[in-house]
């Protein structure tokens, strides 16, 4: 099963996504995309280590996200993504966003038994960014997280840290 669990920053989809991991089999691996470039994101990284506790395993990966996930479809029955829209900023820096998100969705549209919980953040519901840039990575994310409900067996948006059920299969 594929979980998606979209959110604003700082609107409680991280915490959802681990109780859903919570409910699943066990062992369970972590997977997080968000490389600190600066004091306040270590320490927001640091923080999110503690509170997940030392029982679950943890892997950092950057643009390499696809393979990691083939690889940890074979070793756990329980996977969490946290989350691809730092993923994809990775590979829009490495100039390798198109062929990576192709082969993602490949990966989820052949995914089957392992429990997959899969983080992004919903970014088009503010106001319209200023710059170049930042529009055309907007647009990439919505496009991503279209491709990836489609793939979803269940998506949730999660609002002021309350789910709410947009796809339920």
């Amino acid at each position: 099963m594929i979980t998606l669990v979209l959110g604003g920053n700082k609107s409680g989809k991280s915490d959802f996504a681990l109780d859903v991991l919570a409910k699943g089999p066990k062992p369970c691996l972590f997977i997080a995309t968000g490389k600190a470039k600066d004091l306040d994101f270590r320490t927001q990284i640091q923080r999110h280590r503690i509170t997940r506790g030392p029982e679950l395993e943890v892997a950092e990966v950057s643009e390499g996200l696809p393979q990691t996930l083939r690889q940890a479809k074979l070793d756990f029955p329980a996977v969490v993504v946290d989350s691809l829209d730092y993923w994809l900023f990775a590979c829009r820096e490495t100039g390798c966003e198109e062929d990576k998100v192709a082969e993602l969705l490949a990966v989820l549209n052949e995914w089957n038994d392992t429990e997959l919980v899969l983080v992004s953040c919903e970014a088009g519901l503010g106001p319209l960014p200023g710059g170049r840039e930042i529009r055309a990575f907007i647009r990439s994310l919505g496009a991503l997280n279209q491709g990836v409900a489609r793939a979803a067996d269940q998506v949730f948006l999660i609002a002021a840290g309350l789910p709410l059920t947009l796809k339920q299969g």
